[in-house]
């Protein structure tokens, strides 16, 4: 076996160990958090987190993917020249909080933003000071360390969060697990890699090979955004702020899928494919079609299950009042399986240079659901936004197989195929259900989730 497969197998072994780890610890505190703070808060904090990690995306020059894709990854002057950009980019994060905060919050109407998105718009600061020694670990496929850092300033941060809510009820505990986690990182991951600290340097032709690579994915990270947030910023103006909470909890739950195919292609697939940009074509093409469906077809196979069963996730684990959760995770969880094939093949175009085709899918999914979500609540309430939000992305999927095409790296054959066997299994799974007797997951969606609000008062 070749060096770079082991790397590749092992950095595949930490990331799924990172995720699920991650997810039973977000999942926990998830279930404490539900039944200490209102739902309310969840939509509030949610509402504010759209805007912050929209400045985030928005002035994103890809400095992580430079430092891994750049032949000049290991050199100290390239490093700290892209550590320098981050400090400054930091600043000018929470300068454009700062500017945006008043419109957003007349604009949802809600003043408490006022204070909210200033305050957790601090943790950017941070963040900016944070070294650069994850970017270069991940280069290497070193991920143990870069692992068992994240679980700890995750767990770390959960604590403060559960122990704050313990005592005081409040907005507070969210914002401060948020300030523990962003501390951590920023001092922690100095000490990743002994002897390598970041300093303040500027190396000309460093900057420029970084705006070069970064010039796609500043604007793909920027329509990843509006597409990625599209539905909180949509359905933040037409949900009540419990709603928007419940859907949050829904949401994040659904898309546990998702979050380890784009961990894999991030830490796994990227570099690794980085390596052997060089291939021909063809070969590299058989090389990612073998890797990637050994990756789909337990996917498949699990996100059918999940689909199929994940509504009692909710009904028995959650208060009462996040009933409507249960009826949206399994549509927010149908919508994953399309999601994960364009992602897991988007890392692909970015490891060759072409970050076109994803910036580009991002935009035309961004205007998909300005136009589909409203559609949707105005047809079929609630039900319809969700739907919306599900199948919003599939832009993205046909511009990422066209781009695919046009590169040499077509995997179209394999999908239908794949999608052949979720089905498959979805169905018979959906059939052992109600034959046993069980319904079907979407059974608690009530006639109010099918009229639009603004409909009820007419």
């Amino acid at each position: 076996m070749s060096s770079g497969k082991k790397l590749a197998i092992k950095g595949a072994a930490w990331t799924i160990v990172s995720y699920g780890s991650s997810q039973i610890i977000r999942f926990g505190s998830n279930l404490i958090l539900t039944r200490l703070l209102l739902p309310e808060l969840f939509g509030l904090v949610g509402l504010a987190y759209v805007f912050i990690t929209g400045i985030n995306l928005f002035s994103d020059i890809g400095l992580g993917p430079s430092i891994i894709q750049n032949k000049r990854g290991e050199d100290p002057q390239f490093l700290n020249t892209a550590w320098t950009l981050q400090v400054i980019r930091s600043f000018l994060v929470w300068i454009c909080l700062i500017i945006i905060t008043k419109p957003v919050a007349s604009f949802y109407g809600e003043p408490r933003l006022l204070w909210l998105i200033p305050v957790i718009g601090i943790n950017s600061i941070l963040g900016g000071f944070k070294s650069t020694a994850t970017a270069s670990l991940e280069r290497k496929m070193a991920l143990k360390k870069v692992v068992i850092f994240e679980l700890c300033q995750q767990i770390f941060s959960t604590i403060v969060m559960i122990v704050w809510a313990w005592f005081d009820r409040s907005i507070w505990a969210i914002v401060a697990g948020g300030f523990t986690g962003a501390l951590i990182e920023v001092v922690g991951s100095h000490f990743l890699i002994p002897g390598k600290s970041n300093r303040f340097a500027w190396d000309k032709e460093a900057a420029k090979e970084i705006f070069s690579y970064g010039k796609w994915i500043f604007l793909s990270t920027a329509l990843f955004f509006l597409c990625s947030q599209a539905d909180r910023l949509i359905l933040g103006k037409i949900f009540t702020l419990t709603m928007l909470g419940i859907y949050g909890i829904a949401f994040t739950l659904g898309d546990m899928p998702r979050q380890v195919i784009i961990a894999i292609s991030g830490r796994v697939i990227f570099p690794s494919i980085s390596m052997l940009a060089d291939l021909p074509r063809e070969e590299l093409r058989a090389k990612i079609l073998k890797n990637r469906k050994l990756l789909l077809i337990p996917l498949a196979v699990g996100l059918a299950i999940f689909v199929s069963f994940g509504d009692y996730l909710i009904l028995t684990l959650y208060r009462k009042e996040y009933l409507a959760a249960s009826w949206m995770m399994p549509i927010l969880a149908l919508g994953i399986w399309h999601t994960t094939l364009y992602n897991m093949m988007g890392s692909c175009l970015l490891a060759v240079g072409k970050s076109q085709y994803p910036a580009m899918g991002n935009l035309l999914t961004f205007v998909n659901l300005c136009i589909s979500i409203p559609l949707g609540y105005y047809l079929k309430g609630n039900l319809g936004a969700v739907i919306a939000v599900a199948l919003g992305d599939l832009p993205s999927y046909a511009v990422t197989n066209y781009g695919l095409w046009r590169e040499g790296l077509t995997c179209f054959w394999q999908d239908i195929q794949l999608t052949g066997l979720f089905v498959g299994v979805l169905a018979s799974l959906l059939w052992c259900r109600v034959a046993f007797g069980w319904g079907l997951p979407i059974d608690k969606i009530s006639p109010m989730d099918l009229i639009p609000i603004n409909q009820l008062f007419q």
